[in-house]
């Protein structure tokens, strides 16, 4: 037999204790150090592993929550009372017709375009989609195509295979782009007159152009084939509307009709009929609307005016039944047309002295500035004879420094060379050398030495400059300075010292600030009276959240065909109105009406060379606003804890980078696109001048706008760290004024004066190293600056012809154009 190996039982087997970690790994002190604690696990809980049915159910949940929202936001479209997609069809060239594209649209499925109608009111019933589709087209008038293209769902931009896009064409897409737009569909017109070997290269150079303005249009579409023309119709009836954030938290309305009816009192004002499908968020009657150009109305009635179920197609209003009122005002709920605060004048009462009582004030602080300082602390110190009072006062600092222990090497340093150049310690009495005892106060100043011209004098020689010879001086540093290219990004905010006037009267708004970012700086002090007339909210982000969700109540539903009958509006809203005009109405969130302080991101458009100055005038285009402003450039800095909300003044609206535009003007919530244009052609072409692109920022009264001056003195003796410098300021009384300002130099050194010497306008100063002569020492003074209460509607009817005739491009001879079926 063969013997078998012998093996023990795995349950024999024995096993080691395991080692118990006596330190934590780095991960759980890791954790440790972020504050993170471990949970203890629940006693009997099970934990649950998901499984392959988990996921799916909930990739299942997932999509039907999207097509939920797919169904809320295409639900307007569809049923048998439909509102109609609106598609805005705008000619981009001087030769192009857009009736004809409509009219081959039409064609394509049978149906008659009927040129009589009205240009805004062409609707066409696609019953094989099962969609309604309303074609506006509108003429060459930019502020017509910015109000369309506010309120479209699809956008059909024609140009022409013969004729390029004029430079007003480009402005339109430019002006489109910035404002937010809908889904583009491009269109080629004439493209039969190019011959059939170049038509792709055609549609190639126009897909590139429109590519460059609409990167998601990808294709470039023609009329010219009844198969093309379905293929357009197919994707404008299938695809969703993209969505336009700024204008879905709002109603808006194209109008379909309107009447005025005038008021007994004036018949320039009366009551306006609005009728057309609501769209975007629902609709009060407690709300205000807007209609571009006139401003804000009062809501006084809201009618459903449902449409005739036999005549849907035509989208016609059914005689037979009677319109259904659906909300009206609540006079206690109602917002106001007023919107600014009256301030109250009792509140900013303040009892202002005599100017005799001023100037004894002034006196006695004089007298007793004169005590205060023969009250300070007296000392002797030992010069050597015939020492200047100017060399005298750097030997009392020397002694300062040597007696203060300072560790470094300039003030351990007490070595001085004399006039032949040999080293001599000035402290140390030698047997051989007479000496003379002076009294100096604190600072090292001596008492006895009141003269003039005690800064005047020089290492070398005791003799002080001449009044002509200081004159020359300063009118030569003068012609240097203004003989260099001194501009605003080279030598920023720098101002010369008035000598007319004392600097601090002329700089008395002015502060120092030891550090523009964290410095405190109250946002409610020294404000304008402007600023008692306007709106603050203590959470404007939870505000804005709260009155949203007040539109899910309202009783005008989006979708419903209603009439909007407002108040006091002027007659010239209802002469707008015309088959080749559009009028677009906005409904208003709460609080929208209220003037406050508001600040819009801009960037300065490229194209655009000439200076743009803050308080320059503009026409500002806020979403579905347009005022006249004169706004304040800033800095677009971002803060966080710790800062103060101080942000830099420009003058100047920079090339290449973000700024801050600051106006009054009625609050609008949420991010809304932003233009600035040019009230006046900048030259003489008739073509709008865009001058800066950009976004709503934030309604914020507390933000503070600091305009900084940068006063410069010039190094006249310099002596280890300290210096005294001159042309800063020419009295003694402002440099006593802005003794407690830091200064600081171009070479990255930072001091500050030390004291004043003579009457001339020289001062000592101390910096934190040593200063060369071709430095220049600067002082910064910071100053709040306020906007101007002149914010206005901005009105096509209210300009000048002049101004006028940039908004609308050249349009070719009509009559020679035929309509090609």
């Amino acid at each position: 037999m063969v013997e078998k190996a012998f093996h023990h039982r795995a349950s024999l087997k024995q096993k080691h204790k395991a080692f118990k970690r006596r330190h934590a790994t780095k991960n759980q002190q890791r954790d440790k150090a972020k504050g993170k604690t471990q949970r203890a696990s629940i006693k009997g809980k099970v934990l649950r592993k998901h499984t392959r049915l988990d996921r799916r159910n909930a990739v299942r949940t997932e999509q039907r929550k999207k097509r939920e929202q797919l169904l809320m936001s295409t639900r307007i479209f569809s049923g048998r009372h439909r509102a109609p997609k609106i598609v805005a069809v705008i000619p981009l060239g001087a030769d192009v017709r857009t009736a004809p594209i409509v009219a081959q649209l039409y064609q394509t499925i049978g149906q008659t375009y009927d040129p009589a109608e009205p240009a805004t009111r062409h609707i066409l019933n696609v019953e094989r989609f099962k969609q309604t589709v309303q074609f506006v087209e509108v003429e060459r008038n930019l502020l017509d195509i910015l109000d369309v293209c506010k309120v479209a769902d699809y956008m059909i931009t024609v140009v022409s295979a013969d004729v390029e896009v004029d430079a007003f064409g480009e402005q339109c897409l430019a002006a489109i782009q910035n404002q937010g737009h809908p889904s583009v569909f491009p269109v080629v017109q004439y493209l039969e007159r190019v011959a059939a070997k170049r038509r792709n290269e055609v549609k190639k150079s126009l897909q590139s152009f429109m590519s460059h303005f609409f990167p998601e249009a990808d294709k470039m579409y023609s009329t010219e084939s009844d198969t093309e023309a379905l293929a357009i119709l197919r994707i404008l009836t299938s695809q969703v509307p993209r969505r336009i954030k700024w204008r879905e938290i709002r109603p808006y309305m194209l109008a379909d009709n309107v009447e005025f009816e005038p008021s007994p009192e004036d018949s320039e004002t009366g009551r306006l009929a609005v009728t057309g499908y609501l769209r975007g968020a629902n609709l009060s009657a407690n709300r205000l609307v807007h209609i571009p150009n006139f401003g804000d109305f009062q809501i006084d009635q809201i009618y459903h005016v449902p449409v005739a179920q036999e005549a849907a197609k035509a989208n016609s209003i059914d005689e037979d039944t009677e319109p259904t009122l659906l909300d009206e005002p609540n006079p206690e709920l109602q917002d106001s047309l007023v919107a600014a605060n009256e301030p109250d004048q009792l509140n900013n009462e303040q009892t202002w002295p005599e100017d005799d009582e001023m100037a004894g004030w002034k006196e006695q602080m004089q007298q007793m500035e004169e005590e205060e300082a023969r009250m300070q602390a007296e000392r002797v110190i030992r010069v050597p004879k015939g020492t200047s009072a100017y060399q005298a006062a750097w030997i009392a600092d020397d002694i300062d420094e040597s007696e203060s222990g300072s560790g470094s090497d300039d003030s351990m340093d007490s070595d001085s060379e004399d006039e032949s150049g040999s080293e001599i310690d000035p402290f140390e009495a030698g047997e051989d050398e007479e000496y003379e005892e002076i009294r100096v106060d604190k600072h090292g100043n001596p008492i006895e030495d009141t003269q003039d011209d005690a800064a005047d004098n020089d290492d070398n020689d005791d003799e002080a400059l001449s009044p002509e010879e200081e004159e020359r001086q300063l009118r030569e540093y003068l012609r240097t300075r203004a003989s260099e290219n001194r501009d605003d990004q080279q030598f920023p905010d720098e101002v010369d010292t008035p000598r007319d006037m004392p600097a601090r009267e002329r700089f008395a708004r002015y502060r120092g600030l030891q550090s523009f970012r964290t410095s405190p700086w109250d946002p409610y002090e020294n404000l304008p009276l402007d600023y008692a007339r306007i709106f603050q909210f203590e959470n404007l982000r939870r505000t804005q959240h709260r009155v949203v969700r007040q539109t899910a109540d309202a009783p005008a539903k989006s979708g419903m065909h209603v009439r909007v009958i407002l108040r006091q509006v002027p007659r010239a809203a209802a002469q707008q109105f015309s088959p080749t005009r559009p009028l677009a109405m906005f409904g208003l969130l709460q609080y929208e009406h209220q003037m406050s302080v508001v600040h819009f991101t801009v960037t300065r458009n490229e194209e655009y060379e000439a200076p743009v100055r803050s308080k320059d005038p503009l026409v500002l285009h806020c979403g579905f606003r347009r005022y006249a402003v004169r706004p304040l450039f800033s800095q677009h800095t971002r803060g966080g804890p710790g800062t103060n909300n101080v942000h830099k003044f420009e003058r100047f609206l920079q090339h290449g980078r973000v700024s801050v535009a600051t106006v009054f003007a009625p609050i609008q919530f949420g991010a809304s696109p932003v233009s600035l244009y040019l009230p006046e052609p900048a030259d003489e072409s008739s073509l709008p001048t865009l001058v800066a692109t950009g976004t709503s920022l934030e309604v914020n009264p507390a933000r503070i706008l600091a305009k900084r001056i940068v006063l410069t003195g010039a190094p006249y003796k310099i002596h280890k760290r300290g210096a005294v410098v001159r042309y800063m300021f020419f009295t003694p009384e402002d440099i006593a004024w802005f003794k407690p300002v830091q200064l600081h130099t171009k070479y990255g050194r930072t001091g500050h004066i030390a004291e004043s010497l003579g009457t001339h306008g020289y001062m000592k100063c101390i910096f934190d190293g040593p200063v060369t002569q071709m430095d220049t020492v600067c002082m910064n003074l910071y100053k709040r600056v306020f906007p101007k209460w002149n914010t206005d509607i901005w009105s096509e009817h209210a300009q000048p012809p002049a101004a006028m005739a940039q908004w609308v491009g050249p349009v070719a001879d009509k009559t020679d154009d035929a309509m090609e079926l």
